[in-house]
């Protein structure tokens, strides 16, 4: 994953003010799975945007 998307999704989660006071290390593991979880989102979705280009 890009720095640009983590810091992108750390953002829409609300988690970017720990990591910009505190580290990548101050984040919760629960918040470090929904990082994980939303980027597997936009993987997927720009997946499938793919594939509708292609048909």
């Amino acid at each position: 994953m890009s720095e640009q998307l983590k810091y992108e999704i750390a953002r829409e989660l609300g988690v970017d003010q720990v990591v910009a006071t505190q580290g990548w290390g101050a984040v919760s593991s629960r918040d470090c799975g929904n990082m994980v979880a939303k980027a597997i989102e936009i993987a997927e979705r720009n997946i499938a945007q793919q594939n509708q280009a292609i048909l």
